[in-house]
């Protein structure tokens, strides 16, 4: 990699739900100017795109990307399997929400955009306390990827030190929703639903949906999400 590389700029990594955009106002606060990145992988909560959208444009990311994938053509999850049911219910073990290396997918791309702007630094949202069980969700894993990246890239080999932020990975949710709301963040206009309907509603009883709301009444701060 040559040329000057910035040391205030980061990728972030942006769903549309709620930790996403906390973590695109963190860094924000951090003084970096924020590429935000997010997935058209097949995922049948789609509103949450149009919410990705609202998020970047709303917190003034630099640019906002959109990379489409095939996740769907691969199955196996709730979130792009319409044959297997999103759960109303806690069930034991990893849930069926859980999308197959969904993270390590997202990441890889996170790194290979973060070598063409020269940037060293990408945010993602990921959380080990109040989360579904994803094992890409764990700091275990994240320290596994950064290690990877700093040894399968170009950038990496010639002296470049890439860092994955994860500002979010022991806040409750209440901390998180306490958090953004200090940082200005508009959680009216987010979408955390695995079965949004297409204007972004939620059903209430996903496992997403009852996170998002346990964390508002936790932080004592009145919920925005409308319900269909």
């Amino acid at each position: 990699m040559s040329g000057a590389v910035s040391s205030r700029k980061a990728i972030v990594l942006v769903s549309g739900g709620l930790d996403s955009a906390t973590c695109l106002a963190i860094a924000n606060s951090r003084g970096y100017e924020c590429y935000a990145l997010s997935f058209d992988y097949g995922q049948r909560h789609r509103a949450e795109l149009a919410a990705a959208r609202r998020v970047a444009l709303a917190q003034d990311a630099v640019e906002h990307k959109v990379i489409q994938l095939g996740l769907d053509d691969i199955g196996g999850s709730a979130l792009t399997d319409t044959a297997i049911d999103v759960p109303t219910a806690p069930g034991e073990g990893i849930p069926v929400t859980y999308v197959p290396a969904r993270n390590t997918v997202f990441l890889s791309l996170a790194l290979a955009w973060a070598e063409v702007l020269q940037v060293y630094d990408i945010f993602i949202g990921v959380n080990a306390v109040d989360y579904s069980g994803y094992p890409d969700c764990r700091a275990e894993f994240i320290r596994a990827f950064e290690a990877m990246a700093n040894l399968a890239t170009k950038a990496g080999v010639e002296g470049g030190r890439f860092h994955i932020h994860t500002p979010l990975i022991d806040l409750g949710k209440a901390e998180i929703i306490q958090q953004g709301t200090r940082l200005g963040v508009d959680y009216g206009l987010t979408v955390s639903c695995y079965a949004a309907d297409e204007i972004g509603r939620a059903c209430g009883e996903c496992d997403s949906c009852r996170l998002r709301a346990a964390g508002f009444a936790a932080a004592a701060i009145p919920d925005p999400t409308k319900y269909r």
